[in-house]
């Protein structure tokens, strides 16, 4: 068939019957073709028609069950799907997400948030707090954001109070700014609650929080303060005298109250406040009304401590009416003081989320099992692998397992899947409870996995990889459903209250025995005092601390411990 075929004039319209041989004439063809037609236009239209009615009627029903849900429509709802749960019902407002994201209210608009993922992205990894912060705690952040921003390092009221450090004799303390410097010092989980300690204790007297970096602080945290940094500046006068100071410290306050030095009427540049865990009874005098009103007056308070001090403040006189307007519930205080500060760097809030949506996201339970231990020698101990099953499968948290079931067993369609995430230094623990799900099936039918981020061994204070994977664990096991800590642990201390967990606590054992019962509920999720003081101020006489006010008791894992209930 050659190109001119294509060109041919079509010819006249002509119809043959059904054999091919007759041909009708034109004429007789006209109304067969104008019918035809006419056909073919109805059935085009009715058609069309049929076409937008359906599309008509889909959107109708869209908007109709999910007029709240905009997102949904954008196919963005999906990408809300976190660790099983569905937030497609969330509502989308803006006031409802804007809620969500600064933790109602908690945390302070304004920042670069790709310079810090982790400041909006934490809600969207763990169930939403049921306890929210007081207006009163909100209006005091932003105050002290405020006094903040106006005294923070490089202004000019930083530089006049940086100059009395050198005018002992000329001291203003009608000053402007006021500062407590918090010295970086001892294990994370150490730092991190003394830190919060030093926060509070700033918000209660007007002063200023700065943060001495010590290895790490600056590659482990976001800055929590919008438009100033909270580290004090590598040139602060003092800085190189920080390793140094102890409780003989000439500018110690506990040291010169022992050498009757403390004269009410002499000015002081600055302070040293050792409130670390072995202090004696001249130092806890800073629990005491009296002496803080003498200290209120220095313009400079460098503290060093590895406590979380936080119940014995709600002690002292001066300070208990504000404590009651800040944490009208009282148990609250380092979920939110904790949430408010401390925000992993993008580095290792990369560790979270990865190890997160990898192992956790997809369980419908999830369960943190945090063990430390304290005996000398290298593990795992047995006493201990007996305490954690005895507990976890005592309270219902993890199921027993079969160990005489034929392998014929009816296997569960859709089991119910729980997630063990387990920390500890040892992998051994893991791998024991790992071993047992795999070597039997429970009881119940579920399906259990194990997991464990890292074991390192033993504990590197001042390894910054280390660190961060401590950080990034603590974090993982605020995000889980049921918590189990150790005693005694500040690491354990941490998880609890980011996540707003009442733990049950595995308590020590003694003589390496596992101990009956193996575990306890915990009244709060409030970390413990490991190193209060037992003194009446006003009577200047001994006394059990714990038994002052109901909302400060002894802790379940520290007998001499205080903790708020």
């Amino acid at each position: 068939m050659d190109q001119n075929t294509y060109r041919r004039k079509p010819s006249p319209i002509s119809t043959t019957t059904a054999g091919g041989s007759n041909p009708r004439p034109s004429s007789e063809l006209l109304p067969m073709k104008l019918l035809s037609f006419g056909t073919m236009k109805l059935t085009r239209t009715f058609t069309t028609c049929l076409i937008l009615f359906s599309v008509l009627l889909a959107f109708s029903m869209i908007f109709h069950h999910h007029p709240s849900d905009p997102n949904r429509v954008m196919g963005f709802a999906e990408a809300r799907v976190l660790d099983g749960r569905d937030y497609s019902n969330v509502s989308t407002t803006n006031d409802s997400n804007d809620s969500d994201k600064l933790l109602g209210g908690l945390l302070a608009t304004g920042f670069d948030e790709s310079s810090c993922l982790s400041r909006y992205q934490s809600p969207l990894y763990r169930k939403p707090s049921p306890y929210k912060p007081s207006p009163y705690l909100v209006s005091k952040l932003r105050s002290y954001e405020t006094l903040h921003k106006r005294c923070g390092p490089g202004t000019d009221s930083y530089k006049k109070a940086l100059n009395q450090l050198h005018q002992e004799d000329h001291i203003d303390n009608d000053g402007e700014c006021k500062y407590v410097v918090w010295v970086s010092f001892s294990g994370l989980g150490n730092r991190i609650l003394s830190l919060a300690s030093v926060f509070l204790y700033a918000l209660l007297t007007d002063r200023v929080l700065l943060v001495d970096r010590g290895k790490d602080m600056a590659d482990l945290f976001c800055e929590p303060f919008p438009d100033m940094s909270w580290l004090l500046p590598l040139d602060f006068p003092l800085r190189d005298q920080f390793d140094g100071l102890n409780q003989e410290s000439s500018r110690c306050y506990g040291h010169m109250l022992k050498n009757q030095v403390v004269d009410n009427e002499k000015a002081l540049s600055h302070l040293y406040l050792h409130l670390v865990h072995d202090y004696g009874d001249h130092d806890k005098m800073f629990f005491c009304q009296g002496d803080q009103t003498f200290i209120g007056k220095v313009p400079w308070l460098v503290v060093k401590t590895d406590n979380y001090f936080v119940p014995s403040l709600w002690l002292i006189p001066g300070f208990d009416e504000e404590l009651d307007k800040l944490f009208p519930e009282k148990a609250t205080v380092f979920h939110h003081l904790g949430r408010y500060l401390f925000h992993p760097t993008n580095q290792v809030w990369g560790l979270v989320t990865r190890y997160y949506e990898a192992y956790l996201s997809q369980a419908d339970e999830k369960i943190g099992i945090q063990v430390r231990v304290f005996d000398v020698g290298a593990g795992p101990f047995q006493h201990v692998m007996d305490q954690i099953s005895s507990c976890t499968q005592k309270e219902k948290l993890l199921p027993e397992v079969d160990t005489l079931v034929e392998s014929s067993r009816r296997v569960e369609r859709t089991p119910k899947h729980k997630a063990v995430l387990v920390t500890s230094l040892n992998s051994g623990y893991s791998e024991n409870l790992k071993s047992m799900y795999w070597e039997y099936p429970t009881l119940t039918g579920e399906v259990i996995g194990v997991h464990q981020p890292s074991q390192e061994g033993y504990q590197q204070t001042e390894k910054k990889m280390h660190n961060g994977k401590a950080l990034a664990e603590m974090y993982l096991l605020s995000m889980t459903d049921s918590l189990v800590t150790s005693a005694w642990s500040t690491f354990g201390y941490v998880a609890q209250g980011l996540g707003g967990l009442k733990p049950w606590i595995l308590y020590k054992p003694e003589n390496r025995t596992a101990p009956d019962p193996a575990c306890g509920r915990a009244m709060s999720m409030e970390p413990c005092f490991h190193a209060p003081p037992f003194y009446d101020c006003k009577a200047k006489a001994g006394i059990d601390t714990g038994k002052l006010v109901p909302h400060v008791r002894h802790c379940e894992d520290m007998s001499w411990g205080l903790k708020l209930v």
